[in-house]
């Protein structure tokens, strides 16, 4: 009874995890379809005061692709501006940095407005409209900072500066003769936090991003260098536009005639809007109110978030394993048929292993974020089809998961004792029946905590998957982390959720492994009875 209780509950979880995975994220499990009545904008949603992640449509916020979140920014209020001109619904399709120019160029996105400049190595690329917004660069420090009083280019002598990775900041750090450039970073998110935490001495951004990091850090110290003799920039690099791609030269003429009516000192009055708007630290509270605890603010707050994170994940790492496993499993037997006898039938078999030993090493000696990017972009830029997001994902960690499995499984086949084959052989069985009565049985039992291992990697790897911008869990908590300014609560309480899924999965298979396996402990005098019985039987017989 408590055996069968175990089995109802393992499914339970896995029934529930699926349920959890489509139900918060049934937006994304859909096929894409191009709409020409919605404009869709890509941006990181990351990146305040230009754009940034929120619960609900509050100051004219717009709903994210694929999710129950919006929008919001200075880019997101442009992008209103523009959409309403041109009698179009706009929707934000969040993207990370680095996925932004293959989103537009395979037609995931219509619009880039990410606070991007127009730089020459750009425009080869993609079309740029006229700017939206100038800006001066400066670099921003603690205040205290031995730094922080810098008045030449050459005082930043010694600094360890840093900029967002692809972009024209991490560049200009090479005027600042002495500097030493550190490693680009992903986000302003991330600089943020290695600023805080001492792990550099600055970073470049524009004199905007120091009004937003103000507002919710005070001690921050902007020192604009544009100002600072030697230092050269082009006309390009300091403004910002939208991008478009040279396909659509229409939408590009459309998107500059818009701008042309929007005045500066309305940008400026947008650009204000969005400072005050944007999100706080999570530690202001209003004077005689109680201060709440961080975790349960953030549970009430984010709470739907986390969850539907946690779905994807599980959604992501099941379906992948499962599917993966079974490719895995089909492989494995193709490639340890015997060679037949008959010529044609050996170059074709021999044809069909090269070709699955080519698909295993490709996926195996590939990192999977690299393989969502050339599956999810190439697959829309050369085929014209445009996959959805959750689709690809699924697939991915799928045929990722099957390299791996096709190796393990392949092990567990060729590790099976050789009399196991020979008996089969002298009993009239086929390769076939001979692999699925006999060795298969054996070689799945013994390749079983290989396969519990990769699906814990299949939990932690989903979150390569945000160069596709899923929302799995990792995706997730780095939006709750750019928004709140918790950085490390933040990522400790997702390493927390990390761990419980990987310890709740790895007791359920070892459940089922030791099901598979069975009792090794017997009693030895109880069977030497039975063997006793059984042949004093045979003697009265």
């Amino acid at each position: 009874m408590k055996s069968r209780f175990k089995w109802v509950t393992a499914i339970i979880a896995v029934l529930v995890s699926l349920i959890i995975g489509f139900n918060f994220n049934n937006q994304q499990t859909l096929a894409t379809k191009k709409d020409p009545n919605v404009l869709k904008i890509g941006m990181e949603a990351n990146y305040p005061p230009y754009n940034w992640t929120q619960t609900n449509n509050a100051n004219g916020a717009i709903p994210i692709e694929g999710s129950h979140t919006y929008a919001n920014g200075y880019d997101v209020k442009i992008a209103n501006i523009i959409g309403k001109r041109l009698s179009r619904k706009v929707v934000v399709v969040k993207t990370e940095w680095d996925g932004l120019l293959p989103a537009l160029t395979s037609g995931k996105i219509d619009l880039i407005i990410a606070g991007m400049s127009p730089t020459a190595q750009r425009r080869k690329a993609i079309n740029f409209s006229k700017p939206y917004r100038q800006s001066t660069f400066v670099v921003l420090t603690k205040n205290g900072s031995k730094y922080a009083n810098a008045k030449t280019l050459n005082d930043f002598k010694g600094a360890k500066l840093t900029a967002q990775q692809g972009t024209v900041h991490y560049e200009l750090i090479k005027q600042l003769k002495g500097a030493h450039r550190e490693p680009a970073m992903r986000d302003f998110a991330a600089m943020r936090q290695s600023l805080i935490s001492g792990t550099i001495d600055g970073y470049v951004a524009e004199n905007t991003e120091a009004e937003s990091l103000k507002m919710v850090y005070p001690n921050a110290k902007a020192i604009t260098i544009s100002k600072m003799p030697g230092f050269h920039v082009s006309k390009d690099e300091s403004t910002t536009s939208i991008e478009i791609d040279k396909k659509n030269k229409q939408l590009l003429n459309d998107v500059n005639k818009i701008l042309a009516t929007i005045p500066n000192n309305k940008r400026n009055k947008l650009m204000s809007q969005a400072v005050r708007q944007q999100p706080n630290s999570g530690n202001s509270t209003s004077k005689g109110a109680k201060k709440e605890n961080w975790i349960v603010s953030t549970v009430k707050q984010y709470g739907g978030m986390i969850i539907g994170g946690v779905g994807m994940t599980l959604l992501l790492a099941l379906v992948g394993t499962i599917v993966g496993f079974i490719i895995g499993l089909l492989v494995s037997i193709v490639r340890t048929i015997p060679t037949p006898s008959t010529r044609y039938k050996s170059w074709l078999l021999n044809f069909i292993k090269w070709l699955l030993s080519v698909y295993v090493e490709i996926f195996r000696g590939t990192p999977m974020m690299v393989q969502a990017a050339v599956i999810y972009y190439g697959i829309a830029q050369f085929w014209h089809i445009n996959l959805n997001r959750t689709v690809a994902a699924l697939f991915i960690v799928s045929i990722n998961t099957g390299a791996y499995s096709a190796e393990v499984i392949r092990g567990g086949i060729t590790s099976t004792p050789e009399g196991q084959f020979e008996a089969a052989s002298a009993l009239g069985m086929t390769h076939t029946q001979s692999m699925w009565h006999i060795i298969l049985p054996q070689a799945i039992k013994n390749c079983l905590p290989s396969i519990t291992n990769e699906f814990i990697v299949n939990i932690k790897d989903t979150s390569v998957l945000s160069i596709i911008s899923v929302s799995e869990l990792f995706f997730v908590g780095s939006t709750i982390a750019s928004q709140t300014f918790q950085f490390f609560p933040t990522y400790l309480m997702i390493s927390v959720i990390y761990l419980v899924l990987t310890f709740t999965v790895t007791e359920i298979f070892n459940f089922i492994e030791k099901k598979l396996i069975g009792d090794k402990n017997y009693n030895l005098n109880t069977n030497q009875i039975q063997v006793g019985t059984a042949k004093d039987a045979g003697a009265n017989n």
